[in-house]
């Protein structure tokens, strides 16, 4: 048998003699493998976009919204009814041995206003267990501190949009602002976090102590209510294991019998994580494969070429065998060429992907992150199909008769 190395030689020089038909066989593989590598790059940038906007929010949680009112015939959304209290979570934490940090928050909205400039956002009381299921740092400034709590202090904590719309450039440490026509101190201004992933600017927030938004902002007439507890748990399985053993207790804080409904919902935001997460994949996934389509279509092209090239190479097919070539030695002579344009086109669009990741990002908004194994994978693949979609031809090639082979014209 041949050796591999005089096998190569032969079909590289039988590649440079037909240069341009060579680099158009070659196209489909290029094609193919660039694509493959820019839409598994888009997949890979979703998933890690993903993963950043769930780490900005927090690991492990669960969150427990009140009951809704009806009004008028209409019921309104969850968190409407005021049926959770301070004490609610205070109990969660110490009687649920699965949860780590429970954190009681009102939410409401109001103007603030500062100098001559206003604002309208979203306020938040709460208290510094809140900060440490979010996993959010200051930037600048300080937490509430234990006298803020008890004492319903007037304190704020911005996001960094409110610091931005708010004061500009001025450092707002010290400053009084109003919210709600209430004069606050700022005390401290959280680090930027971005977008959640429903959309929702996590940086346009003011945060108050829990205390100060029950007694003077909010003006319920309910001061120890809270509209919703987030939860962190030890472990993002305890999230699951964890939910019948929080409803039981708060039916029993709530004093509900076995026929009445819950007064409150649980919703596993971990749950909605990881099926948001399986989705990026699956998008992933589906992306690959339908790029992938083009590395096919350029294996049938090169299939097509080998056999037009089987064709026109008959004599030459015939004088190998005849002075000794073996059946092997003529497959392998044509495997080896397909494999080569394969190998070629694969590399050429190894380039064009990664150029093209790099570049698309500069001119849309759509996430792209490169990953060696994005890269490899379509590589060699594109191996892979010119051997699969070589061997026909080479197989082929292999069967002809030295005689008539010979013969031919």
């Amino acid at each position: 048998m041949i050796e591999l190395r005089t096998i190569t030689k032969i079909a590289v020089r039988a590649i440079k003699a037909n240069k341009m038909r060579s680099v158009l066989t070659s196209l489909g593989i290029i094609i193919g493998v660039a694509a493959v590598i820019v839409m598994l790059s888009i997949g890979n940038g979703a998933q890690i976009s993903l993963q950043n906007e769930m780490r900005s929010m927090g690991t492990n949680l669960i969150m427990i919204r009140s009951g809704s009112s009806t009004s008028g015939g209409a019921r309104m959304g969850r968190g409407s009814q005021p049926t959770l209290k301070n004490s609610d979570a205070n109990a969660i934490e110490e009687k649920v041995a699965a949860i780590y940090l429970a954190a009681p928050v009102v939410n409401d909205s109001g103007q603030l206003v500062y100098s001559n400039t206003n604002w309208a956002t979203n306020i938040v009381g709460t208290d510094n267990r809140y900060f440490d299921i979010k996993e959010w740092e200051l930037a600048y400034g300080r937490f509430f501190s234990e006298a803020d709590l008890k004492n319903a202090n007037k304190v704020a904590i911005l996001g960094q949009t409110v610091v931005k719309e708010l004061f500009g450039d001025i450092d707002p440490l010290g400053k009084t602002i109003r919210v709600k026509g209430i004069p606050f101190t700022v005390i401290g201004a959280l680090t930027a976090r971005g977008q959640s992933g429903p959309g929702q600017d996590q940086d346009d927030m003011i945060y108050l102590p829990l205390s100060t938004v029950q007694k003077k902002v909010s003006g319920t007439q309910f001061p120890d209510m809270v509209n919703m507890i987030m939860l962190q748990a030890y472990r993002s399985e305890d999230t699951y294991t964890s939910q019948e053993e929080i409803a039981a207790l708060l039916r029993q804080r709530h004093n509900l019998g076995l026929n009445k409904e819950d007064d409150f919902s649980i919703m596993n935001l971990t749950q909605f994580m990881e099926m948001m997460q399986s989705s990026t994949q699956i998008m992933t996934i589906l992306l690959g494969s339908i790029a992938s389509i083009s590395l096919l279509v350029g294996g049938i092209g090169i299939m097509n070429i080998m056999l037009v090239s089987v064709t026109e190479r008959t004599r030459e097919i015939g004088i190998r065998m005849a002075i000794g070539a073996k059946r092997w030695d003529i497959r392998w002579q044509f495997l080896m060429e397909a494999l080569i344009l394969s190998l070629i086109g694969g590399l050429i669009g190894v380039a064009f992907g990664i150029i093209g990741t790099l570049i698309l990002p500069l001119f849309t908004s759509i996430p792209a992150v490169l990953s060696t194994f994005y890269v490899l994978l379509p590589f060699s693949f594109s191996g892979i199909v010119g051997l699969l979609f070589g061997f026909f031809p080479a197989y082929k090639a292999s069967l002809l008769n030295p005689i008539n082979a010979l013969r031919y014209e």
